[in-house]
């Protein structure tokens, strides 16, 4: 374990980070989502939800800011949710606000979700049991 850096954020997590440049694309999935058969490297993390994750890793790399949507996530079936949001994306808004209040999501078909997924550098399977509660994030770069 190491100062100021989340429990929940493995050491083979903290390489993986530390490894991605900017632009590159992390994957935080929940337990249903089909990581070992999509993801190039997958780190599980089991035993945490989606949204401390996504602290943990926010805590250490700052979003894309030369985008306008550094976030993504899996557009929801029409009346799934009210106003078709999964409820733990505004836990997700939240956490992003605390680096890039500015920051957007980009809403993505299913199946093209999955295939941008594909292309990230690591999936983070987490334990998370709600429902649609998987997003992409864009590192940016690091300043000062």
């Amino acid at each position: 374990m190491l100062k100021g850096i989340s429990p929940v954020v493995s050491p083979e997590l903290l390489k993986i980070i530390a490894e991605m440049g900017h632009g590159d694309e992390l994957v935080i999935s929940d337990g249903i989502f089909p990581g070992a058969s999509v993801g190039q490297r997958v780190v599980r993390a089991d035993g945490h939800g989606g949204a401390e994750m996504m602290q943990g890793i926010i805590d250490l790399f700052p979003l894309d800011d030369f985008v306008e949507a550094p976030l993504a996530v899996m557009e929801v079936p029409d009346g799934m949710f009210p106003g078709n949001e999964a409820p733990i994306w505004t836990e997700f808004k939240k956490i992003a606000d605390t680096d890039l209040p500015t920051a957007k999501f980009e809403f993505m078909e299913h199946d093209a979700f999955i295939e941008r997924c594909r292309k990230a550098y690591c999936v983070v399977q987490t334990g998370e049991k709600a429902l649609y509660a998987n997003i992409i994030l864009r590192k940016g770069v690091v300043r000062g």
